[in-house]
């Protein structure tokens, strides 16, 4: 049983951090879980609101400076951009989940770019999962799509399209851009079919402080949304230098843009042509909570303790986790998720301290721990079980092969 839904003694607290303002987040597929909220008015149940919000507002404080806006784009930098699109947007592709011939009602719908010889790069969380894809140019016609290769941590595929050999294509850029650069995404995001957004790069090597997000991304100021994914981001001289993987929102729902870097010369790309397809490890456990709650997965080592005094996790920083999936390598080695009982006591719940003997304090921290190894290798996991210490021994998978419950 999913523990933020089971201490319903400390449904309060959660409630009222729930109110505090969230910090910047990516984007990410979340089921919104209810809170159950009985009100207590005890000076013990009043200590532990104060300190549940206070740990929660110190780990949602940005841990970077903010930085000056860019500058608008030059109404000649706009109309440069307007030309581009005109010329690259039948190049871009409409990705969905559907066979080319019924696609009245499509399971889901994302962006893709030719690069030629039939060949298109996309989001491989576009392509994730997908039972029959399907491509729809510009003309509006749609054509069988097949998945290539893929590199689940970079968040890019290579898919193959069954498009005309006289189809336009996007050059690659030949090096990496700068900040400040104008950029052009074209994509099929809101339901919009293929449009333009424009901005300017804010950043390069960015990340998202997640270990299942991609990292050394480039940051933009286009608005871009769900749908989205998957399209080129381009620039000034019509090349494409990023896949657009990712959006974060902040107060006032102000949108900022991820996009992994693509080059010519870029060896993944050629790994992917050989057709690599490269899964991302898991054990199979996972730390669910509402996305207002996300700080909690990154929390600091010096807030653990404070954080402890409301959670009852013990006194060493370490990463708990809510949810086991069955059948994975998590509930075979019997790992335990955070339970409590009707009144907020916890019952179970173990905390991973290492991986293979690297500390890891958090739920972020086990996450990237975990991602420096491979499906099929085996790893050793430090956990505190009711205060006790053992060692749990298991096996990677890949993240495809274990059902993960939200």
């Amino acid at each position: 049983m999913n523990a933020v839904r089971t201490a319903a003694a400390r449904g309060l607290i959660l409630t009222a951090a729930l109110l505090l303002a969230a910090p910047t987040a990516p984007a990410q597929p979340a089921a919104f879980q209810s809170i159950p909220a009985p009100l207590q008015t005890s000076q013990k149940q009043a200590l532990q609101d104060q300190t549940a919000q206070s740990v929660l507002a110190q780990a949602a404080s940005p841990s970077t400076p903010q930085r000056a806006a860019p500058a608008p784009l030059s109404a000649a930098e706009t109309a440069a951009l307007r030309a581009l699109y005109q010329k690259l947007r039948p190049a871009t592709l409409r990705i969905e989940d559907c066979p080319p011939n019924d696609c009245s009602d499509p399971n889901g719908v994302g962006s893709a770019f030719l690069i030629g010889d039939g060949y298109a790069l996309t989001a491989y969380h576009v392509v994730k999962g997908a039972r029959t894809l399907s491509a729809q140019t510009l003309d509006r016609k749609r054509y069988a799509v097949q998945i290539v290769g893929f590199d689940d941590q970079s968040d890019v595929a290579l898919i193959r399209v069954n498009v005309p050999a006289n189809t336009p294509f996007f050059p690659l850029a030949a090096a990496r851009p700068a900040v400040g650069d104008a950029a052009l995404a074209i994509g099929n995001g809101g339901g919009e079919f293929l449009t333009l957004k424009t901005g300017r790069l804010t950043g390069l090597d960015s990340d998202a402080g997640r270990a299942d997000f991609p990292p050394g991304t480039l940051e933009l100021n286009a608005q871009l949304v769900p749908g989205d994914s998957g399209g080129p981001v381009i620039n000034a001289r019509g090349e494409a230098i990023g896949v657009v993987s990712y959006i974060s929102v902040s107060r006032g729902n102000r949108i900022t843009s991820y996009a992994v870097p693509v080059t010519r010369t870029d060896p993944r790309l050629a790994e992917l042509r050989r057709g690599v397809k490269r899964e991302a490890p898991i054990i199979g456990i996972t730390l669910n909570l509402p996305p207002e709650l996300s700080p909690v997965t990154a929390l600091p080592a010096e807030n653990f303790a404070e954080f402890s005094r409301v959670f009852d996790l013990g006194t060493t920083p370490g990463a708990f986790f809510t949810d086991v999936s069955p059948g994975s390598p998590a509930a075979r080695a019997g790992l335990q998720p955070l339970d409590y009982d009707a009144d907020g006591n916890r019952t179970s719940g173990d905390i991973v301290t290492a991986v293979n003997g690297q500390r890891v304090t958090n739920f972020s921290d086990f996450q990237y721990a975990v991602r420096r190894y491979q499906p099929g290798q085996t790893i050793t996991l430090s956990v505190l079980r009711a205060d006790k210490p053992i060692e749990v021994k298991l096996t990677l998978v890949a993240r495809s092969t274990v059902r993960v419950r939200n």
